[in-house]
């Protein structure tokens, strides 16, 4: 909106042509969304705790977490409302991959926000059923997959519209570019075309996947947020990197045409998550809910998708990815043999019921995640 403003601005004054620049507008972005929640942040956690959105906590775990029964949730939305309304003002519009990542967000962020409005208004403890939550998972993620596949490989709507019709009329050997192939980081000249189905399918795993992966995490006061944020900037980077012709040429990565204007959405992603990390530390005021993990989670995996970078988020991501695991163990573990692998699942409780304190579980996993965030920085050049 207002690129569009300064280009129109532009004529007038040269001085305005800066906001063409994505990287400013990432940088305004990310300062826009931290405004943005540092001011609605207090109005609706006043609303919340007003219609008693309360969160309820489990008897089985840590004796420490029963105070926190009756903090208001829900306050995801409040990241959704600063990331939507950033990249509305600072992002370019006309962008397919902007859309895309907004509409993957909020469909997950609609998911989450019905999860939990049935926990904690109706008081049922089920919320959504897990088969109804998967599939409105799957459907936006194949959705979103399938646009992807195609839109990657095309430069502009023309090639797009031309690659899906070929596909629809049958076409299930449509060639596409290297840009579909799985990228292996540390190497520049290995990767694997994946074809249009195993393109889908790992889309849909990741985005998927990731979405969940960041729910499991949100279990402890800005355990989740600040990793997300770590994470979201760094796959700032990568858009930039291979939105632009040279940078993407001499780092040996495929041209994206489009990408970068990601770095946007993800220095939104960060200001915003900073923003709710202010009422979100311990003892927090607010917690995230599904509306907010799983809605960060899939806009983090699809711009991994985009950016062709899922195995580089499966290590900057690797908090989400253990604490994923630890509950796959868990199960898997108490169903076939009937013991538990770990004292609690997911894993930051495991840790909290070995005398472990809550901040300690929490800037513990924050060092974890900057260290392979700046490992997963490292592919950029060691290639």
């Amino acid at each position: 909106m207002l690129l569009l403003a300064s280009e129109w601005l532009e004529q007038y004054a040269r001085a305005f042509n800066v906001f063409n620049y994505i990287t400013l507008r990432t940088v305004l972005a990310t300062m826009t969304a931290l405004v943005i929640s540092f001011l609605v942040g207090p109005r609706m956690i006043d609303w919340l705790t007003r219609m008693k959105i309360g969160q309820s906590v489990r008897d089985d775990g840590p004796q420490t977490h029963l105070a926190k029964a009756g903090t208001p949730t829900m306050g995801g939305a409040l990241i959704l409302v600063s990331i939507v309304v950033t990249t509305l003002l600072w992002g370019n519009l006309g962008n397919r991959f902007v859309w895309v990542v907004l509409l993957v967000t909020l469909g997950f962020g609609a998911v989450g926000w019905i999860d939990d409005w049935r926990k904690v208004v109706y008081r049922n403890p089920k919320g959504l059923s897990v088969r109804a939550k998967l599939f409105w998972q799957s459907a936006i993620a194949l959705v979103a997959s399938i646009y992807l596949v195609f839109s990657i490989s095309a430069p502009d709507n023309t090639q797009f519209l031309r690659l899906f019709s070929d596909w629809v009329q049958g076409g299930f050997n449509v060639d596409l570019s290297p840009k579909a192939d799985l990228i292996v980081p540390f190497f520049k000249s290995v990767s694997y075309p994946l074809g249009i189905w195993g393109f889908i399918a790992l889309s849909y795993f990741v985005i998927v996947g990731t979405s969940n992966a960041v729910n499991l995490t949100d279990g402890l006061d800005g355990l989740a947020i600040m990793p997300t944020v770590m994470v979201g900037g760094a796959l700032g980077i990568f858009a930039y990197a291979i939105g632009n012709a040279i940078f993407a040429r001499y780092l040996g990565f495929p041209h994206i045409p489009g990408a970068g204007e990601l770095a946007v959405i993800c220095g939104a992603i960060a200001g915003a998550g900073l923003g709710f990390l202010w009422f979100n530390a311990y003892p927090a005021d607010v917690f995230m809910g599904d509306v907010g993990a799983l809605a960060l989670g899939a806009s983090l995996g699809t711009i991994a998708v985009i950016v062709r970078q899922e195995i580089v988020l499966f290590i900057m991501g690797g908090v989400f990815v253990v604490e994923t695991l630890s509950v796959m163990i868990q199960v898997i573990s108490f169903k076939t043999r009937g013991k538990r692998v770990f004292r609690m699942a997911p894993i930051h409780h495991h840790f909290e019921l070995k005398g472990w304190k809550e901040n300690q579980v929490v800037v513990r996993f924050w060092i974890i995640t900057m260290l392979l965030v700046l490992f997963g920085l490292s592919t950029l050049k060691l290639r």
